[in-house]
């Protein structure tokens, strides 16, 4: 169990599915960028990585597995870079969660740092941040009802509903009395009222991702291109457009440093500037980016949100100090930005 893991119930669970016979062998695991469990390792020839919840399951942690997995059985075949699926288990009495099994990436986490030739070609870099379009204008542009995703999501009123929704989640953190977070976000509610204000009358729904940025994509080590998009617990059906606004909100521009967006990728010479994205992803779809900018806002202060909510937690002793105050200063950082760019 050192692994987080029962390896006799996995190879057991695996004969069922015809996968593979024999011992299960070099199980190790995996860094993630989430605390979800990865596990590589390998049975008859094949390697395989297993994902699951953590240990401690959250109130959604089984539902989670389980959309991940269908979202990837779905897109199979198509353009999006992702991982393979091999096989999923919905059933939680088999490692006590659900999990699913997907083919290994042969490729690099570009926060981790870059190899070369990209690390020193300032060409190549750009070409790398135009491949990060890439992705997301191939995920908007699937049919999600001809792969099998209606009912997946809520695509009805799903802008009307973004802000009430993210607003409620802001005041759950008052369930938390330690909590003093709200005294450095004065301008929260003044973003709120501009985008109820400026919404887009109109979307075409789509798949999106949900949390896309450089942390949650992998690219190739031969050619500036992904290699896969992982980490897909956020993705529903809803505005894929969402999906360009989060790129724009965790990306640095002209006001910020090189190492200010939420994922630092190194050295950042080369990449190409937010509006080389926006414009990039306009020649691959028909979608109206007439008001892209009102996605980029609604991203600053969905993820400041979100964030803030570790920070709750962490005054009030259920999360790391530290990663609290790192994450409260990127919600400032956030909603600054969201400010700026509404003035």
């Amino acid at each position: 169990m050192e692994t987080g893991v029962d390896l006799t119930r996995l190879a057991s669970w695996m004969d069922e599915q015809a996968l593979g016979s024999g011992p299960i062998e070099n199980a190790v695991r995996l860094a993630g960028g989430t605390q979800n469990i990865l596990l590589k390792f390998d049975r008859a020839g094949r390697t395989c990585i297993l994902r699951r919840p953590p240990p401690s399951l959250r109130a959604n942690s089984n539902e989670t597995m389980r959309r991940e997995a269908r979202v990837l059985a779905a897109i199979a075949g198509s353009d999006v870079p992702h991982p393979g699926l091999i096989a999923a288990c919905g059933d939680e009495d088999v490692l006590g969660a659900a999990f699913y099994l997907m083919e290994p990436v042969d490729g690099y986490a570009p926060s981790q740092g870059l190899p070369e030739p990209f690390v020193s070609s300032p060409e190549l870099r750009h070409e790398m941040g135009l491949s990060l379009v890439d992705g997301i204008a191939a995920l908007g542009a699937l049919d999600y009802k001809a792969v099998g995703l209606d009912g997946f999501g809520k695509p009805d009123n799903y802008l009307e509903r973004q802000v009430s929704r993210w607003k409620s989640q802001l005041e759950s953190y008052n369930d938390f009395p330690e909590w003093d977070g709200r005294k450095d976000i004065p301008g929260i509610n003044r973003v709120g009222d501009w985008l109820e204000a400026n919404r887009p009358d109109s979307f075409q729904p789509g798949i999106i991702h949900g949390d896309y940025h450089l942390g949650n994509v992998m690219y190739r080590f031969d050619r500036p291109e992904l290699a896969a998009i992982v980490d897909w617990e956020l993705t529903t059906i809803g505005d894929p457009l969402l999906d360009l606004g989060w790129l724009m909100a965790t990306w640095p521009d002209e006001v910020d440093t090189s190492d200010e967006g939420t994922v630092a990728v190194q050295p950042w010479e080369g990449f190409p500037t937010a509006r080389e994205l926006i414009a990039h992803y306009a020649t691959q779809t028909e979608r109206d980016l007439s008001a892209i900018d009102w996605y980029g806002v609604l991203a600053c202060y969905k993820l400041g949100i979100i964030l803030e909510g570790t920070y709750a937690r962490a005054c009030a002793g259920k999360a790391p100090k530290d990663i609290g105050d790192n994450l409260h200063s990127r919600t400032i950082w956030l909603l600054e930005r969201a400010l700026r760019w509404i003035s």
